[in-house]
C-alpha cells in the first residue's frame, strides 16, 4: 500500500509537458548553496546592467531588448571561473559562518542570477518604463509647444537598405513601395543586428512554425490588404496622408498640433479641438487598430469553437502561458469611453490595467522556472523584490538622464536623419494617449470621428473563426484547415507600428535560415552554437552602442557623408492626393 501511494506521489510530481519531463530532473538536491557571494555579485550586476541597457535602447530608433538568455550564457563561464579562483576560506560573523567559494557553481545559483537579470530586463520596458513614458508625455506637451561601430556610427544607412528609393529618388510611389522605415519595404533589408532583433526579439530563438505564422500574417496584411485599400479604394482618404506613419494628422495632411488642443489641466480644450478639426491617421495606423479589434474577439471565438469542451482548461493554460490578447486596447478603450478628454488618467489606467499585468505575468513565468529548478519560493520572492527595486531605480535614473541630456530626443522632426533617438515606442504610446485619452474613442471610432467603420472588425473577429470551423467540419479530411489560426495571423503585425517593414523582412528571413535550413541540414551546429550566437550578437551590439555613445556621441563627434543620412527615402512621407500641400513634397 505504501509503495502504491509513493508511486502515485511521484506521478503527480511529473510534469504533463513532455519537453519539461525530458529536460528537467524531478530530483532535488537541497544541499546546494543558494545565497552565495557569486549569486549576489553576478545577480545584482546583471540586474543593473540589463535595466540600464534596455532603458538606454528603448529610446532609440531600433529599441533593442536584451533578455536574460544573454545573461545566462555570459554568467555561466564567469560563475565557473569564480568557483575556480575565489578563496575557499570560511569567515565568521558572530554565530554565522560563510565562504566566498562554497563549492562548484551550481544550477540554482545560475537560476537566481537569471531571475535578477529578468527583473532588470523587464523594467527596461515594463512598469517603471510606463512611468517614464508618463513623464515623457508631459515633456512632449511642454517641448513641442513654443557590427555596430560600422552600422551604428560610420555607415548608418546599412541599418535600412531601401535600394528602390536610391533608384527612384523623385518618385513618391516608388519610395512608398520600397522604404523599409516608412513604406511597404519591398526588397528592403538590413545588415544591422539591432534592426533584425528589435521589436520581435532574436529570430534565432523563434521556432520555425512561429516564424511561418508571423510571415503569413505579415505578407497578407502588408502586400495584399494595404495596397488594395490605399491605392485601390483610397479608404478613409488615405492618400491625404503618408502610407505608413504613427503620427497624427489633420484633414489637410499636416501633422496634428496636439499641444494646441490641451488646456492647463492637461485635458481637451473643446473650442480649440473643434477649430482644428478631427484627428486623422495614416492608412496603416488606422488598419492596425482595426486588426487589433478583430484579434481580441477572434481569440475568444477561436477558443470557444475549437476547444469548447476544454474551454476551462484552455483558460487556465492561457493564464499559465501569459497570454493577454488585446488587453492593451481593452484598457484604453474602456477608460476612454468612461472618462474621455483626460489623457493622463488614461495613461495611468493603462499602466495599472495592462502594463502591471504584463509585468506580473513575467514574474509568474520566473516562478514557474524556479519551480522546475527546485528553487525555494522564499528565495525567488526575495530576489524578485530586490531586483524590482534596483531595476526600477536604475530605469528612472537612466531615462531622466537621457531626457535631460540628449538634445531634441524623441522629436524626430527636429533630429538629423542619422539620429538614433527617435523613440518609436514612446511616439506610439504618446499618440495612443491622445487618441484614447485626450480625444477619446467616441471622437475617433464613434459617431463623432473618422473611423467608426473600424468597429466592423469586431464582427470580423467574431465570425472569422466560425467560417474556419465550419470549413473544418465540412471537410474533416483536409487536416490543414484546422491549422488556420486567425488570432495568430491577425496578431502577426501587432508590433507595427512602431516596428517597420525592414524589421519584419529581416526577422522572417533570418528566422527561416536558422530555424529551418540550419536546423534541418546542420543540426549539430545549430544545437551547439545557435543560442550562443544569438547571445553573442546581443552582447556585442549592446557593448558597442554604449561605447560609441560615451566616447563619440557625448563629445559631439559625428561623421557627415551620404552613408550617414538615413535610408534616403525623403519623399516616402508625402501624400499623393490631389491638392494636398506639404512642405518638401510634390503637389499633385
Amino acid at each position: 500500500m505504501d509503495i502504491e501511494i509513493s508511486k502515485l506521489e511521484v506521478e503527480d510530481d511529473l510534469s504533463p509537458v513532455q519537453q519539461v519531463r525530458l529536460t528537467v530532473s524531478n530530483e532535488d538536491d537541497p544541499t546546494l548553496p543558494i545565497w552565495t557571494f557569486r549569486m549576489w555579485t553576478l545577480g545584482l550586476l546583471s540586474c543593473v546592467l540589463l535595466s540600464f541597457l534596455n532603458t538606454f535602447f528603448s529610446y532609440r530608433t531600433e529599441p533593442f531588448v536584451i533578455t536574460m538568455i544573454t545573461i545566462q550564457v555570459i554568467t555561466l563561464p564567469i560563475g565557473r571561473f569564480m568557483a575556480r579562483t575565489l578563496p575557499t576560506r570560511k569567515f565568521s560573523i558572530g554565530s554565522m559562518e560563510f565562504s566566498l567559494n562554497p563549492g562548484p557553481f551550481n544550477k540554482k545559483e545560475h537560476v537566481l542570477i537569471s531571475i535578477f537579470a529578468n527583473a532588470g530586463a523587464g523594467f527596461g520596458s515594463g512598469t517603471a518604463y510606463a512611468i517614464v513614458l508618463f513623464l515623457l508625455y508631459i515633456l512632449e506637451i511642454a517641448v513641442v509647444n513654443p557590427e555596430y561601430n560600422f552600422a551604428g556610427y560610420l555607415f548608418p544607412t546599412i541599418a535600412t537598405i531601401s535600394w528602390i528609393c536610391w533608384i527612384y529618388p523623385k518618385s513618391v510611389t516608388a519610395q512608398q513601395i520600397g522604404s523599409g522605415m516608412n513604406g511597404l519595404g519591398v526588397a528592403a533589408f538590413s545588415l544591422d543586428w539591432t534592426s533584425i532583433a528589435s521589436f520581435l526579439g532574436s529570430p534565432l530563438v523563434s521556432p520555425f512554425f512561429a516564424t511561418v505564422n508571423v510571415a503569413v500574417g505579415y505578407v497578407a496584411f502588408m502586400y495584399l490588404i494595404m495596397p488594395t485599400v490605399y491605392w485601390g479604394f483610397n479608404l478613409f482618404n488615405a492618400k491625404n496622408f503618408p502610407i505608413f506613419s504613427s503620427d497624427l494628422f489633420d484633414s489637410h495632411g499636416q501633422v496634428y498640433n496636439v499641444s494646441a488642443i490641451v488646456n492647463n489641466q492637461f485635458q481637451i480644450d473643446m473650442p480649440a479641438y473643434e477649430k482644428q478639426g478631427r484627428v486623422s491617421l495614416s492608412m496603416f495606423f488606422a488598419l492596425s487598430y482595426g486588426i487589433g479589434f478583430a484579434a481580441i474577439v477572434s481569440t475568444l471565438t477561436h477558443v470557444a469553437l475549437f476547444n469548447g469542451r476544454e474551454i476551462y482548461e484552455q483558460f487556465r493554460a492561457s493564464k499559465k502561458d501569459g497570454k493577454t490578447p488585446g488587453l492593451n486596447v481593452i484598457t484604453e478603450y474602456a477608460i476612454g469611453l468612461i472618462l474621455p478628454g483626460k489623457p493622463i488618467l488614461n495613461v495611468c489606467f493603462k499602466t495599472y490595467g495592462y502594463i502591471s499585468m504584463a509585468q506580473a505575468i513575467s514574474f509568474l513565468n520566473d516562478f514557474k522556472l524556479g519551480h522546475y529548478m527546485k528553487i525555494p519560493p522564499r528565495s525567488m520572492f526575495i530576489v524578485q523584490l530586490i531586483g524590482t527595486v534596483i531595476a526600477g531605480t536604475v530605469n528612472i535614473g537612466v531615462a531622466w538622464w537621457l531626457l535631460s541630456t540628449v538634445e531634441n530626443i524623441c522629436q524626430h522632426e527636429l533630429l538629423p536623419p542619422s539620429s538614433p533617438w527617435t523613440c518609436p515606442n514612446d511616439r506610439v504610446f504618446f499618440d495612443a494617449s491622445v487618441l484614447w485619452g485626450l480625444v477619446g474613442p467616441k471622437r475617433m471610432f464613434g459617431s463623432l470621428g473618422n473611423y467608426p467603420a473600424l468597429n466592423w472588425f469586431f464582427l470580423l473577429g467574431a465570425f472569422g473563426p466560425l467560417l474556419v470551423w465550419l470549413l473544418h467540419r465540412a471537410f474533416p479530411s483536409h487536416k490543414w484547415i484546422q491549422l488556420i489560426n486567425l488570432p495568430v495571423l491577425l496578431g502577426a503585425t501587432a508590433n507595427m507600428p512602431p516596428a517597420t517593414a525592414v524589421n519584419y523582412n529581416c526577422w522572417i528571413i533570418t528566422g527561416t535560415i536558422f530555424g529551418y535550413f540550419v536546423f534541418r541540414y546542420r543540426k549539430a551546429w545549430w544545437l551547439r552554437y545557435n543560442y550562443v550566437l544569438s547571445a553573442a550578437l546581443d552582447a556585442g551590439v549592446a557593448f558597442m552602442a554604449v561605447l560609441l555613445y560615451f566616447t563619440l556621441t557625448m563629445n559631439e563627434t559625428s561623421v557627415s557623408w551620404w552613408g550617414a543620412n538615413g535610408e534616403h527615402c525623403e519623399l516616402v512621407t508625402c501624400p499623393t492626393a490631389k491638392g494636398i500641400v506639404v512642405d518638401g513634397c510634390p503637389v499633385y
